[in-house]
């Protein structure tokens, strides 16, 4: 069930009205609806993978009661690494087990042998490294003693399986959603209005600026050879201006549905492209994932404290398995890669933490060092795009020399002027609304009623005239 779908609008109201109204009196009516309702709409996409999740979360569930009860550090430490294990176990399988064996296949092949080697066709279960991370976390904390587990079975699944973050995060921590889980809510009229407006957002950030991106990036993409520099580098444009569209619109739409139900999840965006350097990008772009790597990898690791060396050593390390992470491909990886080499400079000249305020806070305009820190940045994201985009290495290569070619200084032969009004529109709102959670929380809340109202319709009519050219959630595929 996609969210930019009637049948996600229907469901959401369905759940809404059942939530707030005959089961407003009854935590656990509402959770039990929760979970039955979580399960409807990750069993709309594949029914036979319901009981892939179900099964993990059982596995978590059981395991974090069994690492309290035991009574030796050895035994807290064999739940673990079984929980460990089995989860990324599953996750291995169904998402890598191609392309190890492809990979060794062509080293085989390379060495002169032909292998016969089965190559399976496996269904990617959508959400599975959503969820399984979900369940990790939940278990490592248990172990470190940050959390104590829970008895009741039905919490804990709404908290792995709660259905806005289920498919495509962010992925939650039982630290922050699993005590909204067990707690009452109250319907707050104020916070449901919040959680609309971020909803539109979400949806026009999705239909009007990421679908309507992907069919020139998928044209140019496609047809790389056919393209001048100039042509290419709009295309890696596009692509940016599409993932990030496509991404953030699916959490702005999980975020809001959440605020609807009475929870708040944790925030997945804060205006990357703003950025002054790459690591203000990465602390600004899906930042449930960066912070669940560094919370349980990186420091574990050793984070910053073993000298120059060890740091270096720990975030290539972070930025190759984020890269991996991905996808079983060697793009995701030198996407990771590349990123870790744009993150060196910064690493060892310690200027890695140098830009944690908002740009421009409290004025109008960036200085305009700010101006060319953030292009400069938004130049070196684009071209790692690239390699994201790509479907092999050698596509990524040649459309990156296709960039860096002599012709670049050429007029593109694709300049759709509907869609780069469209982009600058987008980057507009959002520099206006770069100090809230979201672009449109603050925005219009000083109008009168009719301005207001006409600028939510215009955001309506727009999606609506643009709705048609549906395209799945990229990081479904994830």
């Amino acid at each position: 069930m996609l969210f930019n779908s009637a049948e996600y609008a229907v469901f959401l109201i369905l759940v809404f009205f059942l939530y707030w109204f005959p089961l407003r009196n009854s935590m656990r009516m509402q959770n039990f609806l929760l979970l039955v309702s979580s399960y409807v709409f990750y069993g709309w996409w594949d029914y036979r993978f319901v009981f892939l999740l179900a099964f993990s979360t059982f596995l978590d569930y059981y395991t974090g009661l069994k690492i309290e009860q035991a009574t030796t550090q050895r035994m807290r430490k064999t739940w673990l690494v079984l929980s460990v294990g089995i989860n990324l176990g599953f996750l291995g399988f169904f998402k890598y087990y191609n392309f190890f064996i492809d990979s060794f296949a062509q080293l085989l092949g390379q060495l002169g042998l032909q292998p016969n080697i089965w190559t399976l066709s496996i269904i990617l279960p959508v959400g599975i490294s959503f969820y399984t991370f979900h369940g990790l976390s939940y278990v490592f904390d248990i172990y470190n003693k940050r959390v104590k587990p829970t008895s009741n079975f039905v919490d804990y699944a709404v908290f792995v399986s709660f259905f806005p973050l289920l498919v495509a995060g962010p992925i939650e921590r039982a630290t922050h959603l699993l005590p909204q889980v067990q707690a009452p809510r109250k319907f707050d009229y104020a916070r449901a209005v919040d959680g609309l407006r971020q909803i539109l957002w979400g949806l026009f950030k999705k239909i009007v600026i990421a679908d309507t991106c992907a069919e020139y990036a998928n044209t140019i993409f496609n047809h790389y050879g056919d393209y001048n520099g100039s042509t290419l580098f709009l295309g890696a444009v596009f692509f940016a201006f599409q993932i990030y569209g496509d991404f953030s619109g699916y959490s702005d739409i999980a975020l809001g549905s959440a605020r609807l139900l009475g929870f708040d999840l944790l925030k997945n965006f804060n205006y990357p492209y703003f950025s002054r350097d790459i690591a203000e990008f990465w602390r600004r772009w899906h930042i449930s994932l960066s912070s669940w790597f560094r919370d349980y990898l990186y420091f574990p690791l050793g984070g910053s404290r073993g000298g120059a060396w060890m740091r270096i050593r720990n975030t290539f390390i972070i930025f190759l398995v984020s890269g991996f992470w991905h996808g079983a491909n060697f793009t995701f990886i030198a996407w990771g890669f590349l990123n870790a080499l744009y993150f060196l400079p910064l690493l060892v000249t310690n200027k890695n933490r140098n830009n944690l305020d908002i740009v421009a806070q409290g004025r109008v305009l960036p200085s305009i060092r700010d101006a060319i820190s953030m292009l400069v940045t938004f130049v070196l994201v684009v071209l790692a795009w690239v390699f994201f985009r790509s479907p092999s290495m050698h596509d990524a290569l040649h459309y990156l020399g296709g960039i860096f070619s002599k012709d670049f200084l050429q007029m593109p032969q694709v300049l759709p002027k509907m869609v780069l009004l469209l982009i600058a529109f987008f980057m507009l709102i959002e520099w206006i609304g770069r100090e809230r959670h979201f672009a449109l929380a603050g925005i219009g809340l000083g109008w009168k009623r009719p301005l207001r109202w006409g600028f939510y319709c215009l955001l309506a009519l727009l999606i609506l005239s643009y709705t048609g050219k549906e395209q799945q959630f990229i990081y479904f595929q994830f």
